[in-house]
């Protein structure tokens, strides 16, 4: 059987693939109480607000919404794990949930894609996706004491590592280490997939994907994209790219800019515009569809879908404006030393 890096590559070969949009927003439109997350689990905390925990205790929920990603064209569905992990999970008393959360999640996602590629033949695939948790190993939460962590990176790591192995046990493909905001949190995110793997005795893919935190192009541990790239290089991702951070419209030049470096697939999934005073996304369907049409007519892009405020309909208006568009054509890169600080450096040959 033919491993799952090597089954995305060639499907990418022949056209801009689609993943999917947020599962956030779409949750929120299901208006659901206290009890609908709680079900009969006995947690001492309140659960309304904890996603995730859908996968156990409304699990048609999320079935429903990656079924209805599918529905729009979506290649690759994302697990709904964002904040399946430990640290998240410390906020609702559900950390010993954690395994099954994130087991129950992939086994959802593997179900409705095995349904869909078994309805009409074309290859599905499942990212389970791992957020960057509340903590960060690159800054200090204390303003008076710069070299203070809430945690360290073993601790992350092994965070990390106990959702990696539930995603793949559930089925998961990739592990999609997203909205990176802090690259060392990144790094114990790869750590633990590596060993993931080696622990299986198998590759398990990686996909990685960057979020900005202002419009010069830099993540809140101030790596710019470019140094970002340099730092991860050595993961082998099958995909690099950016997601959240702001609307397409302001992800152009960073879109750019990796699209020329990287010698891998590029997935990007912006935001659904900027949020309005109140906190929701305006932006319709076809005005992002239209504002990445741009990237793919630029052949900038291998893989398309929406974060936060996209919905089935997003999906759908941008699957249908880049078909038949080319996928954009993977880079050689010229053997050279290159380091990340928060700025790259390349050393000549």
């Amino acid at each position: 059987m033919t491993n799952a890096r090597d089954r995305l590559f060639a499907e990418a070969a022949k056209r801009i693939l689609m993943t999917d949009g947020a599962f956030g927003t779409e949750i929120q439109n299901w208006k659901l109480a206290e009890a609908d997350y709680a079900g009969d689990l006995g947690l001492t905390h309140d659960q309304k607000g904890n996603n995730d925990i859908l996968a156990l205790t409304k699990p048609e929920v999320p079935r429903i919404i990656t079924e209805s990603y599918l529905k729009a064209g979506s290649d690759i569905v994302s697990t709904n794990t964002f904040s399946a992990n430990k640290i998240s999970q410390a906020d609702y008393g559900a950390e010993a949930l954690v395994r099954e959360i994130n087991v129950a999640s992939a086994r959802i996602a593997r179900e409705c894609a095995d349904a869909f590629e078994a309805a009409d033949g074309r290859p599905r695939f499942v990212a389970g996706a791992i957020g960057p948790t509340n903590k960060t190993l690159s800054l200090s939460p204390d303003v008076n004491d710069p070299g203070f962590r809430e945690i360290d990176f073993d601790y992350l790591k092994d965070v990390y590592r106990e959702q990696v192995d539930a995603l793949i046990e559930g089925g998961a493909d990739f592990i999609l280490i997203e909205t990176v905001f802090d690259t060392l949190n990144a790094k114990a995110g790869v750590m633990a997939v590596i060993e993931a793997g080696e622990a299986l005795g198998r590759e398990v893919p990686i996909m990685l994907s960057m979020t900005l935190t202002d419009l010069s192009g830099r993540n809140l541990s101030g790596h710019t994209v470019e140094a970002f790239w340099h730092a991860v290089r050595h993961a082998r991702p099958v995909t690099i790219g950016l997601n959240c951070s702001f609307g397409a419209e302001q992800l152009r030049p960073h879109v750019a800019t990796l699209s020329k470096l990287c010698d891998t697939l590029i997935m990007v999934y912006p935001n659904a515009g900027l949020p309005n005073e109140l906190g929701a996304y305006d932006e319709a369907p076809v005005t992002t569809a239209g504002l990445v049409r741009d990237w793919a007519e630029q052949r900038q892009v291998n893989i398309l879908g929406g974060c936060c405020g996209s919905t089935p309909a997003h999906i759908r208006a941008i699957a249908e404006a880049v078909a038949g568009l080319p996928p954009r054509p993977l880079p050689v890169s010229p053997v050279q030393t290159r380091l990340a600080g928060l700025e790259p450096f390349t050393m000549a040959a």
